[in-house]
Parts: structure tokens; sequence; C-alpha cells
């Protein structure tokens, strides 16, 4: 992976992920900024609620178990004075005609083989639940 990272006008920056794709950083007018994105914090909290989706996802599509809904909500809280979070929260919301076993199977899987997870365990233990929705 090559990111590059932009300043562009005032607190607002743009990462590139060389591939063609690009976000917009800012920080809220309160702090600064224009408000035109999330902050890189934000920014990190969306990668592991994304990466915990698109991994479920895939393990359950190469698992050929269907799902007929999938979303993670994330939660995270910082000191105002502190750089660290304060924790990080992750539930999934899960809907497939699966049995429990499985999906719970694919929720172990996928807590296991997360890179952003593994990225957040060195700092702090983020709390996982899953719900499956019947």
């Amino acid at each position: 992976m090559n990111i590059k990272c932009k300043l562009v006008n005032n607190l607002r920056s743009v990462a590139d992920n060389g591939r063609g794709h690009s976000v917009i950083l800012d920080l809220p007018k309160e702090n600064g900024g224009d408000d035109l994105g999330p902050t890189a914090l934000e920014l990190a909290i969306m990668s592991l609620a994304g990466c915990i989706t698109t991994i479920f996802a895939l393990i359950a599509k190469n698992s050929k178990i269907p799902i007929e809904s999938l979303e993670v909500i994330a939660n995270a809280e910082k000191e105002v004075k502190s750089p660290k979070l304060s924790f990080v929260k992750i539930k999934a919301l899960v809907k497939s005609n699966a049995s429990k076993e499985i999906l719970e199977t694919i929720w172990r899987k996928t807590l296991q083989t997360c890179p952003v997870g593994a990225i957040f365990e060195l700092e702090i233990k983020p709390e996982y639940k899953m719900e499956i929705i019947t």
C-alpha cells in the first residue's frame, strides 16, 4: 500500500490510496476545520467497522452462507485532553437463515482475521458483540 495525504485548505486534507480512491479528512468547525469530512480518528473507527463488515461478508460468501443483512455499529470515546481512545465497542447485527453456531463461527473467524482489528488490539481491547436478528 502506498498512501499519500496532502493538506488542501485550512485543516482539510485528502488521503489517496494510489488506486484512484481518495477520502477527505477534516476537523469540525468548532475545532477550526470546515467539517467537510471525517476526522482521522473517526476514519480509523470507520475503518474498523468496515473491515469487520467486509471480512464477515467475505467469510460467509466463501462458506456459501447467505447473509440477508449485516450492519456493524461502532461506538468509541476518548477523553478531551487525551490522544487515546477510552473504549471502542463494536456490535454486529446479522440476519441470516444460517444457524446460530455457524454465524458465531463466522464471527470468531472475522475477529481473528480482521487486519484493522489487529491494529486496535495493540492499543486498546475493543469490546465485540454479535446479535442475530430473527
